[in-house]
């Protein structure tokens, strides 16, 4: 049988294997990163010979419903993200920028896990054992069955594992562990898939539960080779403004479970706690009606946040007025402020100076929004505020029209836990909804019609 051996060209920054050397790689555009790899061989063989499976393949009907058994981790929101808690030998990867608390987080986790009985072996790469041990006496989390190796090399991390026998091992981060048989430079994507390879064929072996920290690049995503995120059973990304203390955990991928919950947190400087009502963060409870205000409730995942959105407009005499956003889509906003102008006459806002925002550090980018949006600018500009019992939820066409949005009746419900009394929503679709009992409820179809139900509180007018 003849063999050929070719050589491998690959590109150290993100993995694409062009199909000789070029100094420039063409998928990912950086100079002088492509490099010879291993030479792989070719077989002209038309057929490839059998192995014998080391064990035997079994009917589904023979494997336990118990080899997946949900083990939780003492952390409710954190559970809520992960699909109830931890699965065995399931491999979660938690990334989020520097200093957000990926590190505090987990070694809450590993608290309530050691005290649980169950041991936890937490490596770090970036750290020393002594700052570990200073954050874990601040954060109460010392505890004899948390185990703590500061390693980078993975060979001696895999000692460790087997040494320490734990059922749940944390890695801070995958990025500073070195494979010594992978090429590559250290944090490279060859080392990186190397090492997260072999922890999940750790994980997959033992039933060692494995969690990796990661890093993000400057874009948000996680950094890395994209088959990183493949190879891990859970992606969770590590949310937070460094000018707010509220952190949010965001399922990106889950194997067992949903992918798009998100679970609360709140930084201290006692560590970090979990918040399980987060909805009034983002409001203002006032006392007296203010103008230019109003409630929304908007879905974050499958969890509805109750927030506000506060607009201030100013006539000015520049030719060009500003237009200020914070927490919203600019976008979005000066379309609603052209729709307000053509469709209600509202002149006056095309020589005035417009700012918008939300209250708390809330980022509300889905059109669910607009119709709030569009209900403070109307009240600045008519001089008269929309009562604090009022919640308003809509999106809003260019034709002046009132949509409907998603999940309504999770929306109204939760305005309702919190004591709002009158509802401004969509007409159209409402009557498939299931519309809580004990709150009043306002269809609209139009924006005039959402200014006399907002602002006079009256039937519906005429558009």
């Amino acid at each position: 049988m003849a063999v050929k051996t070719r050589a491998v060209y690959r590109c150290g920054a993100c993995g694409h294997q062009p199909a000789k050397w070029v100094g420039r790689c063409p998928e990912c555009g950086e100079w002088g990163t492509v490099d010879e790899a291993a030479p792989a061989s070719t077989s002209r063989s038309r057929g490839a010979v059998g192995v014998a499976p080391s064990s035997p393949a079994k009917r589904l009907t023979e494997i336990g419903s118990d080899a997946a058994k949900v083990i939780p981790t003492g952390i409710g929101e954190f559970d809520r993200v992960l699909g109830r808690g931890v699965v065995p030998g399931s491999v979660i990867l938690l990334a989020g920028e520097p200093g957000v608390g990926k590190s505090t987080l987990l070694l809450e986790a590993a608290k309530h896990w050691a005290r649980a009985g169950r041991r936890v072996l937490y490596v770090t790469g970036e750290e020393s054992a002594g700052q570990v041990r200073l954050r874990a006496e601040r954060t109460d989390a010392v505890d004899e069955n948390v185990y703590l190796a500061a390693e980078s090399d993975l060979a001696t991390v895999l000692g460790h594992v087997t040494d320490v026998d734990p059922t749940l091992l944390i890695v801070d981060s995958v990025q500073t562990m070195i494979a010594t048989d992978a090429d590559g430079v250290h944090g490279g994507v060859t080392q990186i898939r190397a090492v997260t390879t072999a922890l999940v064929s750790l994980a997959k072996n033992t039933g060692v539960a494995v969690v990796l920290v990661g890093h993000v690049t400057k874009d948000g995503a996680v950094a890395g080779p994209r088959s990183l995120e493949h190879l891990v059973d859970v992606v969770l990304s590590f949310e937070g403004d460094k000018h707010s203390p509220l952190r949010m955990v965001r399922g990106i991928k889950n194997r067992f479970g949903a992918a798009d919950e998100v679970g609360c947190f709140e930084q201290r400087d006692n560590g970090i706690h979990q918040v399980t009502d987060p909805s009034g963060i983002f409001w203002h409870q006032r006392q007296g009606d203010v103008t230019g205000s109003a409630v929304l409730v908007t879905m974050d995942g499958k969890r509805a946040l109750v927030g506000e959105v506060q607009a201030l407009a100013n006539s000015t005499d520049m030719h060009n007025p500003r237009r200020a956003v914070s927490g919203l889509d600019g976008a979005r906003v000066a379309m609603i402020l052209a729709v307000l102008q053509a469709r209600l006459k509202m002149s006056a806002l095309g020589k005035a100076e417009v700012y918008a925002s939300t209250v708390g550090g809330m980022r509300v980018t889905e059109p669910a929004a607009d119709l709030a949006i569009a209900m403070a600018v109307a009240s600045v500009q008519e001089e008269k505020p929309i009562p604090f019992h009022t919640v308003v939820i809509g999106e809003v066409g260019l034709a002046g029209e009132v949509r409907p949005v998603s999940a309504l009746g999770r929306r109204v419900a939760e305005a309702k836990r919190l004591g709002f009394r009158h509802a401004v929503i969509p007409a159209a679709r409402a009557d498939r909804e299931d519309l809580p009992d004990g709150i009043r409820i306002t269809r609209v179809t139009n924006l005039g019609e959402a200014v006399n139900a907002c602002l006079f509180d009256g039937p519906p007018a005429t558009f």
